[in-house]
């Protein structure tokens, strides 16, 4: 399989996408560069082939930057997530979270059944792969603060803000 990726160049915004046949599969973080995803395929997806294509994301892109224009509140591109099951768990509960609207690690925890795991449940969101498409940037601390985002508490910050 292959892992087919581009760059979502927007007002300001720049960050890579990964896809493969089956569906969106990455989102990188603001400013982290080719590495970021570079890292991420190596360790998650192994097996895969790293294919430069602008055109074949081309229609995620589009979604993003529709998003990041204050146009678009929901995704509907297909998804090829890859997680245990813990983790997908967590994911699916994150894509519950309304536009616009926080919830805390221990609200995910609870949600999940699992009211003892907001560790596991912060390792996990600090693992997800679809940056904005699922949206762990609405996950705060308990008190209401920003707290550990991957593509950093900046890039975290402008998207909440975005969605006032």
């Amino acid at each position: 399989m292959n892992i087919y990726y581009g760059m979502i160049r927007h007002e300001g915004w720049y960050f890579y996408i990964g896809a493969t046949n089956k569906g969106l599969c990455f989102v990188g973080s603001q400013d982290k560069g080719f590495t970021e995803l570079e890292n991420w395929y190596k360790k998650n997806r192994p097996n895969t082939k790293l294919i430069k294509n602008e055109p074949f994301v081309q229609s995620y892109g589009r979604q993003l930057v529709e998003y990041l224009n204050g146009s678009r509140q929901k995704f509907d591109f297909p998804l090829d997530l890859k997680g245990t099951d813990f983790q997908t768990t967590v994911w699916t509960e994150l894509g519950t979270i309304p536009f616009g609207e926080t919830k805390s690690y221990t609200d995910i925890a609870i949600r999940i059944g699992k009211p003892k795991s907001v560790r596991a449940v912060g390792r996990a969101v600090g693992l997800n792969p679809l940056l904005i498409v699922i949206p762990c940037h609405r996950v705060l601390a308990k008190n209401g603060q920003l707290t550990g985002y991957r593509g950093g508490l900046m890039m975290k910050k402008r998207l909440l803000e975005l969605e006032k």
